[in-house]
């Protein structure tokens, strides 16, 4: 491994936050150092299905993020088109007339925020999806919605001018300067100066935080996703049940899981999600797996014949407040967070990168950044 060098920003993370945060502020000139204790992509990022949405955000922060990223990642496609970019739409889908009166109101608080939804009644649902379930009756098309191959997009935003990359490389501790400013770390492979830390380790954030005696509250949630054998294009659009969005959203530590199904360019399909606290728990319950494959079945009967060729796991970083953690912490001057993304790291990196970058060079960053202060954890606490 070549030596490690001063740099202005030294990135902790080299999943896809912390590859936007590295792209962003090299893009801004400054020289960036990313460290991983893994490879590139080696923790939620490679265990994720890699959607950019705005259809599952209700009006507010996290929105505004939304919105500000899936133009960057637009913009992202059209310099480097190797991450498998696919501005497909999104279509949540309702079994329910309650569901249907809930998606419809969170739709329309949606259009007054930018979003585009469309209603789509049950006569017309075979136009966008026609081997989708004759049960459901009602959804809603979102046409922002897209999706990328996640392990490449981080790959490739690595790739900016400017960046020097050292994965299997520990973070063990962060050097102190005047005031006790954080101008550096510690590392398995020797100490590394820099004018600013990035914290984008992901499900680990809270680890990494702590060395530096913060409390981040980052747990794991784990998840499941299965991967069919290539078929012809069966699901065209992004498709989720519309009891998806309230699993997201909950706070209990049991399984929860909705249908939520994509295809690929490979042909393969991506059947998700569930979700739980088990802390880091490696084990692969097959009954969860059996639960994602029939409510999969139940939304496109068609996959009933379709063989799994794999399944695999991933720990999302969750917040309790279910906002990622993103900006300067004043309780240790120089480190900055980029976390806590749980289910949405993929497509709220681009817009986290860029606000990092921003108030690396002292601009206005393009979103208000209290809402996901790191102290807001301690004013709750206090």
């Amino acid at each position: 491994m070549s030596q490690l060098r001063p740099s202005d920003v030294v990135v902790i993370g080299a999943g896809v936050v912390g590859a936007a945060c590295a792209h962003f502020a090299a893009r801004a000139g400054l020289s960036v150092t990313v460290l991983d204790r893994g490879p590139v992509a080696g923790g939620t990022t490679g265990a994720g299905e890699g959607n950019l949405l705005v259809s599952d955000k209700e009006p507010g922060p996290e929105l505004a993020l939304a919105l500000l990223s899936l133009r960057l990642w637009a913009e992202l496609a059209e310099r480097r088109d190797d991450f498998e970019y696919e501005p497909k739409g999104g279509l949540i889908v309702a079994r329910t007339g309650a569901e249907a009166a809930a998606m419809a109101a969170t739709a329309a608080a949606q259009r007054a925020c930018e979003v585009t939804a469309h209603a789509v009644d049950a006569a017309r649902l075979p136009d966008y999806e026609p081997h989708l379930s004759r049960a459901v009756v009602a959804g809603t098309h979102y046409p922002q919605d897209a999706q990328v191959q996640p392990a490449l997009a981080a790959a490739s935003m690595l790739r900016a001018d400017g960046i020097r990359l050292h994965t299997g490389v520990s973070v063990t501790g962060f050097l102190r300067g005047a005031n006790e400013r954080v101008v550096g770390v510690r590392t398995s492979h020797g100490d590394l100066a820099a004018g600013a830390v990035v914290n984008a380790a992901g499900t680990w954030s809270g680890e990494v935080a702590a060395l530096a005696g913060i409390a981040l509250p980052i747990l794991p949630r784990r998840g499941f996703v299965l991967v069919t054998e290539p078929l012809p294009p069966i699901v065209r659009h992004k498709v989720y049940a519309a009891a998806y969005a309230g699993d997201v959203a909950g706070d209990e530590a049991d399984l929860a899981s909705s249908p939520v199904i994509e295809g690929t360019p490979a042909g393969t399909v991506l059947i998700g999600a569930s979700r739980e606290r088990v802390d880091f728990d490696p084990s692969f319950p097959v009954p969860v797996l059996r639960r994602l494959a029939a409510q999969a079945i139940e939304l496109f009967p068609v996959l009933a014949g379709a063989s799994v060729l794999r399944a695999y796991r991933g720990f999302r970083p969750y917040c309790p407040d279910h906002l990622p953690v993103v900006g300067p912490d004043p309780r240790a001057p120089g480190l900055l967070h980029a976390c806590g993304h749980e289910g949405a790291g993929v497509g709220l990196a681009p817009a986290t990168g860029l606000l990092i970058a921003r108030t690396l060079t002292g601009e206005r960053p393009d979103v208000d950044l209290a809402p996901f202060a790191p102290t807001r954890f301690a004013e709750v606490a206090a």
